[in-house]
Formats: C-alpha cells, sequence, structure tokens
C-alpha cells in the first residue's frame, strides 16, 4: 500500500467516532480536507500523509515514535510541527495564548514543506469557521477553547504572516479573504 492510502487508513482509524466541536461532522473529513488542499499546493506524497495525518498526535492517543515507526522520521517530524502541547495540566481556556505564541514561534522558522500542511490545516479550519459564522455570527466562538474574538483573529492573522512565502498559491489567498470576511 502506498504511504498516502496508508496514512488515510491510520488516520480514519485513530479519528474513529470522534466529530468536529460543535457539529456532527465526522472528525476525519477535517484532515481529509487539509490534505486535498495540500494537494493543490504539492505532490510530495509524505507531505500529503502527514496533513491528512497532522491531528493523529493533537487529538488521539498515537504518538509521534508511534508514527515514525508507523510512516517514518520525515512524516513524523511533518506532524509534529502542526501538534500543540495540549498543556493537560492547565485548563486549555487558560493555556489557549501559550500553545498558539508556541505555534507562532515554531512556524517562524518553519521549513517550507510544514508551512504547506500547516496552511492545509489552517485554511480547513477557517473555511469551517466561516460556514458557521455566516449562519450563528460571532456565537461560533463560544464552541472554542478561546471565546474572544479579538484574540481568534490576532492567531488566524498571525498565521498568514508566517506562511506567508505561499501567497502565491490559491490556498493562501483563500486563507487570508475567509480570514478578512469573518474579522473585518
Amino acid at each position: 500500500m502506498d504511504t498516502l492510502n496508508k496514512a488515510i487508513l491510520f488516520a480514519v482509524n485513530a479519528h474513529a467516532g470522534a466529530v468536529r466541536k460543535g457539529t456532527d461532522v465526522p472528525y476525519i473529513v477535517h484532515p481529509i480536507e487539509a490534505c486535498s488542499i495540500a494537494a493543490g499546493i504539492t505532490s510530495d506524497p509524505e507531505v500529503l500523509a502527514a496533513a491528512v495525518l497532522h491531528d493523529v498526535v493533537e487529538d488521539t492517543p498515537v504518538t509521534i515514535e508511534e508514527l515514525e515507526a508507523e510512516f517514518g522520521k520525515r512524516i513524523a517530524e511533518l506532524v509534529a510541527v502542526d501538534s500543540e502541547d495540549k498543556m493537560p495540566h492547565i485548563p486549555a481556556s487558560e493555556s489557549w495564548k501559550a500553545r498558539k505564541d508556541a505555534t507562532i514561534k515554531l512556524l517562524k522558522t518553519a521549513s517550507i514543506d510544514e508551512k504547506i500542511i500547516v496552511l492545509s490545516d489552517k485554511l480547513s479550519n477557517i473555511r469551517a469557521s466561516h460556514r458557521d459564522f455566516l449562519r450563528e455570527s460571532d456565537e461560533v466562538w463560544k464552541r472554542f477553547n478561546q471565546k474572544d474574538k479579538k484574540m481568534q483573529e490576532w492567531y488566524f492573522r498571525a498565521i498568514a504572516e508566517c506562511v506567508s512565502e505561499l501567497s502565491n498559491e490559491t490556498a493562501y489567498q483563500e486563507y487570508c479573504r475567509l480570514v478578512d470576511l469573518i474579522f473585518c
């Protein structure tokens, strides 16, 4: 089985039964969409595999070590860049800013492949937030750990700045347009 198909099956199993915050949408839709977005930017099978696996360490019991054993060092390293330390000893609402600061710091020196995965993840997220924003307006922020719309805006705009090397990509342009639609 090729790497991408193996990664898709792995992600399906890892996210089995999970749904997106505040919805009934199966969680696996998000990593599949992130992979599809990444495929519009690169054909590198390891980047695409990492895009579909990007949340397995952050949101399931799977570890980076297990990913490395299953998929190799490069894919595990690519996934690690987009995997937050959830700081389980601190309530999520209190650790939100520290977690986002850590992501932004890491992105400043990330490789282009790592930035492709992050952009793909965040574009998928902002698409979902935009759809929900159209239905719920600012009520959408109540489902997140960070409920302050201005802080959400800060983070989404910081991501745009960090991955601006991809500004010629339609995915980047769509991301920025959706951020502007929600926050302006």
